[in-house]
């Protein structure tokens, strides 16, 4: 028997992008993971220990008792048919080097930051402006923070013109979704003009 090929399936086949949620230590990158995730989040936090004070910088984060050293894993459903498989990366220096692994095949990332220790997302900002992963700033508004706009916040970062800064709060599900879909349009938009470059 010979099964002919549908349009209507390969239309609605379902399609899963991968999205990394990165930032400073301390910032929320586990909280929001955990407050989108539409499947219990998979964490690898320990506790924090003697052994890594030295190492650990928590100024400003000092009620902090566990650290990711691996990755968290969540996933959510924009709509039919479309999933995000999100990886929220390990925020300290010397985890950074299972970032490589986790950035491949990325779509792209949020990289999350905190005003009141703005300097803390420097190196991720950094670390996909030089692999060309498109990526939006989320600013999370904790309480207590000053308030900045958007251009502040561009401006202080020094970011390439076009990339999107949005503000946030890591533990609402909806802002965190708003957060995800703002990502999803402008890697779409930056992954097209460089298929249309590379063709042209």
């Amino acid at each position: 028997m010979v099964y002919e090929h549908s349009d209507a399936t390969a239309e609605t086949a379902p399609l899963a992008l991968k999205i990394l949620v990165a930032g400073g230590f301390g910032v929320g990158k586990t909280t929001m993971v955990g407050a989108v995730s539409e499947i219990k989040p998979l964490r690898t936090e320990e506790l924090l220990s003697e052994a890594g004070q030295s190492v650990d910088d928590t100024e400003g984060v000092d009620h902090k008792v566990t650290t990711t050293v691996a990755m968290d894993f969540g996933r959510i459903t924009i709509r039919s048919g479309l999933s995000l498989y999100l990886f929220g990366t390990p925020g300290q220096d010397r985890f950074w080097f299972l970032w490589d692994e986790l950035s491949q095949g990325a779509l792209g990332a949020v990289v999350l930051a905190d005003t009141r220790r703005l300097e803390d997302c420097f190196p991720a900002v950094d670390y996909f402006e030089h692999r060309h992963i498109p990526f939006v700033v989320a600013v999370n508004c904790f309480t207590g923070s000053r308030n900045y706009d958007a251009r502040d916040v561009s401006r202080a970062l020094d970011l390439d013109g076009g990339t999107p800064v949005v503000l946030c709060d890591a533990r609402d599900r909806a802002s965190g979704k708003e957060v995800l879909i703002r990502l999803v349009e402008y890697a779409g938009r930056v992954h097209t003009a460089r298929l249309l470059d590379s063709v042209g």
